[in-house]
């Protein structure tokens, strides 16, 4: 019987054995399925057959569920997470079977996120069966609104992200209602417009909803129902949403909402007290609006005690908040109201202890206690600080050393922009935790420690710029090996830059240290360098050559008004990411290199030494060129600069010569200036092709001949008079990009322009501020051609020292924006069209030596002019008492073409007629009534006798 037993066991024990080994579901000894196995083959080789890199354990044999980026369940042994994240790094097309994805039923989570350019894009998930998929990332891969369609069908989704893509119109309510397990919906960095639907927010289990960085406008959708919905955080920065915020009421159906995200919108109106009093609110960001008004909280308001951050920075709040009154918030971390320049904030209050502890504090560009860091009792009690941003805010007192406590956990930390003074010595202990170390344009002197790096070994940010240190920049800087942005220009330091500053960073982005006492060799003679952005050594003493051989991934090098001498030999650098070389101001000699043009984008090499002929440049990249202030000399020919990319090109003050034919290639020129050269020859008509010039400057030449009257028709209009995006659009950016992290790189070097009477100079904006045309100091000849008050965006118009003759054109009125009109040194003649006194913005006129006659109007800005604008006239007189040189209404319509309206005004003709007859007839009385004209009348007739 036993025996028996035990021989029906065994052979339940082997059938049990057999049915496991061969039944699909007990796969799981051996590994993945097969069928799962040779969707991840198919995957590998279409990885690899589009220049992908497959993953190393991603082989033919072994188990697929111990692969990178596989997971497979425990229960079933099928794959059950798929982890492809930025899985293809190459710039090649990734082109596979998106229904490969099919052959995982048990698939519960796919990232794809940031694989573009792939099938994904083009092919999207259409015919792709996942019937049990949970979490889905498609993020960062510039996908269209075709890939939201068959999302709809993959209802079993509780985590969606589609997030930093391309996808625009409208939001798919229809495809999104389908998912009713969701919970999670990123939508962030799209482009959908439209209106925020309620049926978004009220889906039956949705948590998290973030719409941040899309064009949505509109409001916050109200309800009139009291029904609760489940949303606890809703993210909708960066919009275009605008309004109020609605009541109570209508906004009770969110009451669940943890996180209310309305950073950077336009939503106006005070901010509702209700906001402070939901029953589960931690986090309010309503930052970068237009909220107005006190923030109305009191002592004794019933603020929800669940609050942990509240961001109401750049708004237009006024009125008075204390911390005090955010006395019973033990949770609170956070606290940002910067840029609210009229909102007072109390921070001090003696002896008392917060019973929250900050991890954030951002006060910058408010109403501040001024005592904060003279008296800080209330910084003292904050213990667990991580940001401090005071910045802005005209703060006295010494540097507050005391805050690099022993148990401080600061990591970043921005006083900049106050009236600080002291030194950074001493400092006892190391702020191992300080990442970002911001204190520019205070009074901080003295010198940096030797041991700087010992105390700040952490730091990626170091901004001590516009301040008073002195002394030599310590070594010891080239030791903390993660600094990204060093900036200390416009300070005191001197001695050498430490070579290892330029070399040995490996993750250095940009450097600063413009405008001190810096000497040695430029560069300390290195040829390789480490800087991954830009370097900026300007306005220094910086010596030496350039290194002929100079190798690197810089983007901006300025190193402008140092002592640089020697030839520039650029045929062997390597610096192929250069996009800005400025390079003026030196001793620099020989001639401009041959492939320099080809070197960046923007090149300055303004007031140095250079000799010789400009080379040909045709770089289709090429956008700034300033050549001014050098020696060079010859002709400027045809195909000199055959590039249409020009925006800036300045070559004033130098031996150029030739004629002006060579203007036709510059389709998008913004600034054209040649003046003190040695050009000839007549204006070319070409100039009239150029698309709205914002400066053009031929003064100081040989020009001669007429003025073309199509000078005239250069317009501006609002699709014209704004720059297409370039190299100076791009620096622009980057500069912003930097300014958040208080670090300012590379400005292109900057444009001047006579007006005025005067030099001026103009940076970036220049398009917006400047615009002007002079061509004095010339040759030029003829009439002044009438088209040329068509020029209605010039602020600027200079023609003086020439040979113009004929009358003043009285169209120059259509000039509404001028403010500076020099016509003097001309031969002009006539008298000065009172319809001039229409020009409200005029603020300088110089017709001096002339042949002017008449009187000189006195209404309108005519009214400011002194004597010196009008001296060398003869024939121009001041208006006296009574005395009516032109028509009191100033009104009348100007001529349509180029004659001078004082001619033929009908007012002044009525009024030199009427004049006429009345002394042809008083004369005629005289004679013939008076004893004295009949005695004159006798005696001509005795001359006329004695004459035959």
């Amino acid at each position: 019987m036993g025996s028996s037993v035990v021989q029906w066991g065994f052979f339940f024990f082997f059938f049990f054995l057999v049915l496991c080994l061969t039944h699909p579901d007990m796969y799981m000894a051996r590994g993945c399925f097969v069928e799962e196995r040779a969707a991840l083959m198919d995957i590998r080789s279409s990885l690899t057959s589009s220049n992908g890199t497959a993953r190393r354990s991603w082989g033919p044999d072994g188990d697929c569920c111990s692969w990178e980026r596989v997971n497979c369940s425990t229960s079933t042994g099928r794959v059950s997470h798929l982890y492809f994240s930025n899985l293809y790094d190459s710039q090649a097309f990734w082109s596979f079977n998106t229904t490969v994805f099919s052959s995982f039923p048990e698939l519960q989570f796919l990232d794809l996120s940031g694989i573009y350019p792939s099938s994904l894009n083009s092919d999207g998930l259409v015919g792709v069966k996942l019937p049990k998929l949970q979490h889905l990332n498609l993020s960062s891969n510039w996908l269209t609104e075709t890939i939201l369609a068959p999302l709809g069908e993959m209802v079993s989704l509780e985590v969606l992200d589609v997030s930093s893509n391309y996808i625009s119109g409208v939001l798919p309510t229809g495809v999104l209602g389908n998912l009713t397990n969701l919970r999670e919906l990123y939508l962030s960095g799209n482009n959908f417009n439209g209106s925020l639907p309620k049926s978004l927010l009220t889906l039956p289990r949705l948590r998290i909803l973030d719409l941040s960085s899309n064009s949505l406008v509109e409001g916050i959708p109200i309800s009139s129902s009291s029904e609760l919905v489940l949303l606890e955080v809703l993210n909708l920065n960066s919009n275009n949403m605008s309004g109020t915020i609605p009541t109570e009421q209508a906004f009770g159906y969110l009451r669940n909402l943890r996180e209310l995200h309305l950073n950077s919108n336009k939503f106006s109106g005070n901010i509702p007290t209700f906001l402070f009093l939901l029953p589960y609110i931690e986090r309010l960001d309503l930052s970068r609006n237009l909220f107005e008004g006190p923030i109305t909280i009191s002592p004794s308001s019933n603020l929800s005690l669940s609050l942990k951050g509240l961001r109401f920075s750049q708004n237009n709040l006024t009125g008075r908040v204390s911390f005090f009154w955010l006395r019973n918030l033990t949770k609170l971390e956070e606290i940002d109201l910067s840029g609210n320049i009229n909102l007072a904030v109390d921070v001090n209050l003696p002896g008392w202890v917060p019973m929250f502890q900050l991890k954030k504090l951002a006060l910058s560009g408010c109403d501040l206690d001024k005592g904060i860091i003279a008296e800080p009792h209330f910084l003292c009690t904050q213990h667990h600080l991580q940001e401090l941003d005071l910045s802005n805010n005209n703060l006295s007192g010494s540097m507050p050393n005391w805050l690099f406590t022993k148990e401080a956990t600061l990591i970043n930390l921005n006083l900049g922009n106050n009236s600080l003074t002291g030194s950074l010595d001493p400092i006892w202990h190391p702020q191992t935790a300080l990442k970002s170390f911001i204190i520019p344009t205070n009074h901080i002197a003295g010198k940096l420690p030797a041991n700087f790096s010992s105390m700040f070994p952490s730091l990626s940010t170091l901004d001590l710029s516009g301040n008073n240190f002195s002394g030599q920049i310590p070594i010891s800087l080239c030791h903390i090996n993660r600094m990204q942005n060093l900036d200390l220009s416009n300070n005191e330091f001197s001695g050498e830059m430490p070579a290892c500053v330029l070399t040995d960073f490996p993750e250095l982005w940009a450097l600063r240290a413009s405008s001190n006492h810096l000497g040695g060799l430029v560069l300390g003679g290195m040829k390789n360098l480490s800087v991954g952005f830009a370097i900026e050594l300007a306005r220094n003493k910086l010596e030496g050559t350039l290194p002929r051989h100079l190798s690197g991934e810089l983007r901006f090098m300025d190193l402008h008004d140092n002592k640089l001498s020697g030839e520039l030999d650029t045929s062997f650098w390597n610096l192929t990411n250069l996009v800005a070389l400025n390079l003026a101001g030196n001793k620099i000699t020989g001639n401009v290199p041959k492939k320099l043009c080809n070197l960046a984008s923007i090149l300055d090499l303004s007031g140095n030494n250079l000799t010789g002929s400009i080379p040909r440049c045709s770089s289709a990249s090429l956008s700034s060129l300033n050549l001014s202030v050098n020696s060079l000399s010859g002709d400027i020919s045809d195909d000199t600069f055959n590039t249409s990319n020009l925006i800036a090109l300045d070559m004033r003050y130098n031996k150029l010569t030739g004629n002006l034919n060579w203007l036709r290639h510059f389709d998008n020129i913004k600034i054209l200036s040649l003046g003190w050269n040695e050009f000839e020859g007549q204006i070319t008509p070409n100039l009239c092709k150029l698309k709205c010039p914002r400066i053009i400057d031929f003064s100081h030449n040989k020009l001669s001949g007429p003025l073309p009257p199509c000078v005239g028709n250069i317009s501006c209009d609002s699709n014209t008079a704004t720059p297409s995006p370039s190299p100076y659009y791009g620096i622009y950016l980057l500069g912003l990009l930097l300014t958040e992290a208080s670090i300012s790189v590379y400005n292109p070097r900057v444009f001047t322009f006579a007006t005025k009477g005067a030099q001026y100079t103009y940076g970036l904006n220049f398009f917006r501020l400047m615009s002007g045309i002079d061509l004095s100091g010339n040759m030029l000849s003829g009439g002044i051609p009438w088209e040329l008050g068509n020029l209605s965006h010039i602020k600027s118009l200079n023609l003086s020292n020439n040979f113009f003759t004929g009358q003043i054109p009285a169209s120059f009125a259509n000039m509404s924006e001028t403010e500076s009109l020099d016509l003097s040194h001309n031969e002009l003649s006539g008298s000065i069209p009172w319809q001039l006194t229409r020009l409200s913005s005029l603020a300088v006129f110089l017709v001096a030596y002339n042949n002017l006659s008449g009187c000189i109007p006195n209404s309108g800005q005519f009214s400011s002019f002194t004597m010196d604008s009008y001296q060398g006239n003869s024939n121009l007189h001041n208006m006296s008492k009574g005395n009516i040189c032109s028509p009191d209404s100033g009104k009348g319509n100007l001529p349509s073409e180029g004659r001078d309206s004082m001619a033929d005004d009908p007012v002044l003709y009525a009024v030199s007629a009427a004049s006429f007859v009345l002394a042809y007839w008083t004369t005629v009385a005289f004679l013939f009534f008076h004893p004295l004209g009949r005695r004159a009348i006798i005696a001509s007739r005795k001359v006329l006798w004695c004459g035959n």
